[in-house]
């Protein structure tokens, strides 16, 4: 039923492999490294690759990774169980070999261990599939249980309150005034019934109000404040002897003559005094001090989390540092759901900060921390790791190469550029061009916005203005920029298969394709875009999109993507190859679109617009972003 089980470390050395079968489903693997594990969306423990269906689980505490592929078309119910038990036979097993300094990665033999655990589950699974599954019926339901009494709130929890023998009192009262009258008696009428019990409800009500008025006009004389009364020595011999001292009184010298005939009995008497308690004034002073140090001590240790009353004192200190336990998500969930709500608050789509996050816990789940490292420490390193992972390309992007590569092959390098009105793609476009006119190599501009009034003239006047900047007396007589442009109202792939020959024939070094801006909800609008690049097929597809609209570019990237594979009828269609992020001075530090956009379709973002001029187009430092993100 198992198509491959395979072990392997996190540095990418494999322990244990089913029957050797992972040279038939390396790429499949492969393609779950690259797109999961390297890429941080670790959330979910399944991945969809050509057909199979590959299930995982980590180790952080060994760093271990546990891998089953299987035919994504079954359906097999004991693959978590399967997962689980063979993780803890494992590491049961070898325990003592992968936590030693210097591992040995060359006797691993699991194969009986492997059999018997996966028959196991499969008769597990079996057993359930048998078990009947009836439906619960009303009577089992809690929705049965619920009553109007447990539904209604009441004030103080859900426990049950007696009412008070006021509230019976008033209800008794009332059921008896609306209780049907008695039949009518010696000739008494109803109307005389109703107002004899009027006027006995008024008599209740106005002797209630007397007594309340008579209470207060007698209030209870207020208690004497008790004395304080004299100690009582244990071992000072006999005590009815000793004088009653008493410093209450007016007169200070009989107090002074007391207190001396009492020193008198206490000194000389041979017994051993012992914990001797003295009522003074500072009694008052010293319990509210040491209630408040008891209340201090219980915050702190309801704030740590640190229930145990073994746990005090100097070594409870210590015994917080040192790292002595496996972290879990229950550790890391407050730490986890701050970064959250800080990752929101930079831009970060809420989706993919609740993504992150998850991520984080399950690469961290099961680690230990080292001696003076802190949860809130550990979390924020990991996720600061992640966020520049996911932001430093996984392929390479270097357009300058890709470029003399084509030149060599006799045709131009084409780049096409798209995205929604009035984020800037002419104004790049032109940035762009300038920096390869830098790089010694002629562009030529393809104006496929037929749609936009003004948008040729744009382009024009940025050819004339890069022009002057680098005028063909400079390279040899040679124009670099040219604009190739067929008016307005015409289809736009073809004035780019067009330009394209164009530059083929002229020896123009590169193509760039600006396309009309489209909202993506726009159904013809994308699939005319989907057409032009169908038919043209140009080296670069490049994504233009704000950074200001945060979550909203999100959705403008994903819609993008999906048209462009939806509207293309190749088996491999050509989507997003890259993000040019625009207005990025704008943001300060709110810089969260980047995380999300490049996380969504895990393309690079080849530039980042930070300007007017020309020259205010830059390369992304993944470090510095995350720096501006976590801080």
């Amino acid at each position: 039923m198992l198509d491959l089980f395979t072990i392997f470390t996190k540095g990418g050395i494999v322990l244990w492999c089913f029957k050797g079968t992972e040279q038939l489903f390396a790429p499949s693997v492969n393609a779950l490294i690259r797109s999961v594990i390297l890429q941080e969306r670790t959330g979910a423990n399944q991945f969809d690759h050509n057909g199979l269906a590959l299930q995982y689980k980590l180790d952080n505490e060994f760093e271990l990774v546990f891998v089953v592929a299987f035919q994504k078309i079954l359906q097999l119910s004991y693959i978590d169980k399967f997962l689980n038990d063979i993780h803890l036979e494992f590491r049961d097993k070898y325990k003592n070999d992968l936590s030693a300094t210097t591992r040995n990665f060359k006797n691993y033999n699991f194969s009986d261990v492997y059999e018997r655990v996966l028959r196991e589950c499969e008769d597990w699974g079996r057993e359930q599939a048998k078990l009947p599954r009836q439906m619960r019926s009303y009577a089992d339901s809690a929705k049965s249980k619920k009553t109007v009494a447990s539904m209604i709130e009441r004030k103080g929890g859900d426990a049950e309150q007696k009412p008070s023998k006021k509230a019976v009192k008033i209800v008794e009262a009332a059921k008896e005034e609306m209780s049907p009258p008695a039949s009518p008696t010696n000739g008494d009428t109803n109307e005389d019934i109703i107002a004899m019990n009027r006027r006995k409800m008024m008599e209740k009500i106005s002797g209630g109000k007397k007594k309340s008025a008579d209470s207060k006009k007698s209030p209870k004389p207020p208690k004497e404040k008790a004395g304080k009364k004299p100690t009582v020595w244990e071992f000072s011999g006999s005590n009815k002897d000793l004088p009653v001292l008493d410093r209450s009184k007016d007169k200070p010298e009989d107090g002074i003559q007391q207190m001396a005939e009492q020193n008198k009995y206490l000194v000389g008497t041979g017994s051993k005094i012992q914990d001797l308690e003295v009522d003074s004034d500072d009694d008052d002073e010293e319990e509210e001090s040491s209630s408040e140090e008891e209340n201090v001590s219980k915050s702190t240790k309801q704030s740590n989390g640190h229930g145990n009353k073994a746990s005090s004192g100097v070594f409870s200190m210590f015994r917080g540092l040192v790292g002595s336990k496996n972290l879990s998500r229950d550790d890391m969930k407050p730490a986890l759901e701050k970064l959250r709500d800080h990752l929101i608050s930079k831009n970060v789509a809420a989706d993919i900060a609740n993504k992150l996050c998850d991520s984080v816990a399950t690469k961290l789940e099961g680690k230990v921390l080292g001696t003076f490292d802190t949860i809130a420490s550990t979390v924020k390193t990991t996720l600061t790791d992640a966020l520049v992972q996911i932001l430093s390309p996984k392929r390479r992007v270097d357009i300058l190469r890709d470029c003399m590569e084509a030149k060599k092959n006799g045709r131009p390098y084409t780049m096409s550029f798209c995205g929604v009105n009035g984020v800037g793609k002419s104004t790049n476009l032109a940035k762009i061009c300038f920096w390869l006119i830098e790089n010694n190599l002629n562009v030529l501009i393809a104006a496929c916005d037929t749609f936009r009034a003004g948008a040729v003239e744009q382009l024009r006047t940025h050819m004339r203005h890069l022009n002057a900047l680098h005028p063909p007396e400079k390279h040899g007589g040679r124009s670099m920029v040219q604009l190739y442009e067929k008016g307005y109202g015409k289809d736009a792939a073809g004035i780019a298969m067009e330009a394209i020959r164009h530059a083929k024939e002229a020896g123009i070094d590169v193509v760039l394709i600006d396309t009309a801006g489209r909202m993506q909800d726009n159904e013809p609008l994308m699939r005319a875009l989907g057409k032009l690049i169908k038919v043209n097929e140009p080296d670069l597809v490049l994504f233009v999109g704000e950074a200001l609209v945060g979550n909203e570019a999100v959705d403008q990237l994903v819609k993008f993507n999906q048209a462009l594979a939806d509207f293309s009828d190749n088996e491999n269609p050509h989507i997003i190859d890259g993000i040019v992020l625009t207005k990025f001075d704008t943001i300060d530090d709110k810089v969260g679109a980047a995380i999300s956009m490049t996380y969504i379709t895990g393309q690079p973002i080849v530039f980042v617009g930070t300007g007017q001029t020309y020259t205010d187009l830059k390369q992304l430092n993944a470090k510095a972003v995350v720096h501006a993100l976590m801080k």
